[in-house]
């Protein structure tokens, strides 16, 4: 990886008192029209969820919450670009890296850097951008309607991804990326009319959206721990299954460059399995395994 931040540790030893709302700060911009962007995607998806309702349309929200879920957030954004966990050819990275922003998370420069700085400033909770010692709701989804400067601006948060903003595509997909939603809903409109493209679509991305920022709260807050340290990250296996191995925190915490977050048989961990299969094929390499002593059965 590009950029090697240090991992600090996060202590919360008011859990009640951490799932709080926490007040707004002046140094905070209220983002009106990300809370408009997620009232109509949620207002679609019940609705339209409801009236254009088929078992195909389903389908096709689950394939793609797996596609661009764990293809694209998981795999690519997290383990591939965000910790380099192991290596691919240039052109499979760019295709996953395009399955992630077509998740509508944000472009790969902003995602990437705001989960190295998560990382690499857990104690700190202001520079920690989804802290989870400001409590559950805040980790969740406050931090993207609160928003810092320095979390959301281009030019600084590029500083904590810096391999990315060097490459052009890279660039453009974090600045351009929303666009992929229009020749994706003419796709699924030509397969299966409004259902798929209901489905396929705002569905798909408000149960997504869900499913990851529950890593953020949930999985900060529930679980059990493998190891011991400060940080308050845990294992737990429901977020783990919404979110194809991401939920096992504890693990990922104690070694985020580790390509595996289930160590345990147990463990289910659906993103590492694809790597495996990648790596059979000789398509990727270089993978960064469990270190010595950790539990792998």
């Amino acid at each position: 990886m590009a950029v090697s931040l240090p991992t600090q540790s996060l202590d919360n030893p008011n859990r009640s008192a951490s799932l709080a709302q926490p007040e707004p700060q002046k140094s905070f911009r209220f983002a009106w029209e990300f809370v408009l962007f997620f009232v109509v995607f949620h207002a679609l998806a019940l609705v339209g969820g409801i009236v254009c309702f088929s078992w195909p349309a389903l389908g096709v929200a689950l394939l793609l919450h797996w596609c661009f879920g764990s293809l694209g957030i998981c795999l690519g954004y997290h383990r591939l670009l965000s910790h380099r966990s192991f290596q691919v050819p240039k052109w499979l990275e760019y295709v996953f890296a395009t399955f992630g922003a077509l998740a509508i998370q944000g472009g790969p420069i902003f995602w990437v850097a705001g989960h190295r700085q998560h990382h690499a400033f857990t104690e700190d909770e202001e520079r920690d951008p989804y802290s989870a010692r400001k409590g559950f709701w805040w980790s969740h989804l406050l931090w993207l309607i609160y928003q810092r400067e320095e979390f959301f601006n281009r030019e600084k948060y590029s500083a904590f991804a810096p391999d990315l903003a060097r490459d052009p595509f890279y660039r453009w997909l974090d600045q351009y990326g929303l666009l992929l939603q229009l020749p994706l809903a003419v796709v699924l409109y030509l397969l299966g009319g409004w259902p798929f493209v209901i489905y396929g679509i705002f569905v798909r991305t408000v149960l997504l959206l869900h499913c990851t920022w529950l890593i953020n709260s949930a999985s900060h807050f529930w679980g059990y721990r493998t190891f011991e340290s400060n940080d308050n990250a845990r294992n737990l296996w429901w977020a783990a299954l919404l979110t194809y191995g991401e939920g096992w925190h504890n693990n990922h915490h104690a070694d985020p460059k580790c390509v595996k977050a289930g160590l345990r048989w147990w463990e289910i961990d659906m993103t590492y399995w694809v790597i495996w299969v990648l790596a059979r094929l000789g398509w990727a390499r270089k993978l960064h395994l469990p270190a010595q002593g950790q539990p792998t059965r």
